[in-house]
């Protein structure tokens, strides 16, 4: 299995080749990457003739074991099976396949995200309405209402990583933290994305941060979880602390973004923010906290979650933008409309975020779908919120094991 595994990984470092996104971590042995760059960008016939035999061999392999890894070793089988068919699918994306969304996203990610509709979101804005103060449309008061909670730049760094202390706080009684774990933020601006870890090996990350935008005091928690502490960076430190040295399984030593499994990393990643902050905690935390260290007022802290609770359940309207966009039913501005009028984004942040959409496509389903999923799977192991013990334990082990979307189900 592992000379399988090994031509996985050479495999991803070849697509890699030809698309530069692709790898987004690998830490194996440095000649696999200086191989794939000196062979350099090898026909897509070729690379996908190679996975194909690959896969058959794979799936030519004993069908099971016995014992105590049984379990982990046929996860073990089902992962390669399935990442070895989504780097077929991105080998024929690369060569200029068509799919729609939904298609794209089920042979990319191992997922298809639920459909909704205008009522759908009018019903949750209908709400917002109410809660509101001013005049205008629901996006430009909620637009105006935000202002006032902008981390002013200067206090940035503070914000953030007091917060980044706390999520590492709450994550390492119930995370075996390897002992040289660490990572470093850096501020950048022009990029698509508002935040993003770059997995280094060695258990250290490199946590980046735009700020081309004004960045509210929410997002302080979101990203210090999301892309630290118990997110990203917990994520990958466990796969390489226990899956690819403890066990010895190279496949994990690289990262293929346009994989399943990126719909488990960013569903976790997503949902470690509410495993780390239960309930009204996060609340108190930042009215006790954050706000005064942005210079906030503390005293609007709940009734400003209160509004982004709300604003939040809109989410899945940004993945109706990116389906009608590019399945080609709506032109890219009016892309930009649909997510201002119910994604309630400000224009530029909606212009931002359909530059997101244009690069990474489908890949918008493994934030909300993946949340939905990895909570619905946390919760029905017995992870309910009044059982917070097992609720870090279900979703710990998630983290360590080699489980794909469609194992969540």
């Amino acid at each position: 299995m592992n000379q399988i595994a090994t031509s996985y990984v050479k495999l991803v470092l070849g697509v890699g080749q030809h698309d530069a996104d692709y790898v987004d971590a690998f830490y194996g042995p440095p000649e696999w990457r200086t191989e794939a760059e000196a062979r350099g960008k090898r026909p897509l016939a070729e690379v996908r003739a190679e996975a194909e035999a690959v896969l058959a061999s794979l799936t030519s392999q004993p069908a099971g074991t016995t014992g105590p890894e049984a379990g982990n070793l046929r996860l073990r089988r089902e992962y390669l099976d399935r990442q070895l068919r989504s780097l077929i699918s991105r080998i024929d994306l690369l060569a200029g396949a068509k799919m729609t969304f939904d298609e794209e996203s089920k042979a990319l990610y191992d997922a298809v995200a639920p459909h909704y509709d205008e009522p759908h979101f009018q019903q949750i804005l209908d709400r917002l309405d109410a809660l509101l103060p001013g005049d205008g449309s629901v996006a430009e008061r909620l637009e105006r209402y935000r202002q006032d909670f902008v981390i002013p730049r200067d206090r940035l760094d503070t914000v953030f990583q007091a917060a980044i202390g706390e999520c590492r706080k709450r994550t390492a009684p119930h995370v075996d933290l390897p002992a040289e774990e660490s990572f470093v933020v850096e501020y950048v601006t022009d990029k698509p994305w508002s935040g993003y870890n770059w997995y280094q090996g060695s258990y250290r990350s490199v946590i980046q941060v735009n700020t081309d935008l004004p960045i509210f005091i929410d997002r302080a928690v979101d990203l210090a979880c999301h892309e630290g502490y118990p997110g990203h960076h917990v994520y990958n430190a466990l796969l390489e602390k226990h899956l690819t040295r403890e066990r010895g399984w190279p496949e994990f030593s690289v990262y293929p973004l346009f994989s399943p499994q990126s719909l488990i990393a960013e569903g976790t990643a997503n949902f470690g923010i509410e495993v780390a902050f239960p309930g009204p905690e996060r609340v108190a935390y930042e009215r006790e906290t954050l706000f005064p260290l942005a210079g906030l007022d503390p005293a609007r802290a709940e009734q400003y979650y209160t509004v982004q609770g709300l604003a939040q359940q809109l989410g899945y309207a940004g993945n109706e933008a990116a389906r009608r966009y590019l399945d080609g039913t709506i032109p890219r501005e009016q892309a930009v409309d649909w997510l201002v009028q119910y994604n309630l984004y400000a224009r530029d942040r909606a212009d931002q975020r359909v530059r997101f959409i244009e690069r990474y496509r489908s890949y918008v389903i493994n934030y909300n779908w993946g949340q939905d999923l990895v909570k619905d799977y946390v919760e029905r192991q017995g992870g309910t919120p009044d059982q917070p013990a097992r609720r870090w334990a279900v979703f710990v082990d998630l983290l360590s094991s080699p489980r794909l979307p469609s194992g969540l189900r």
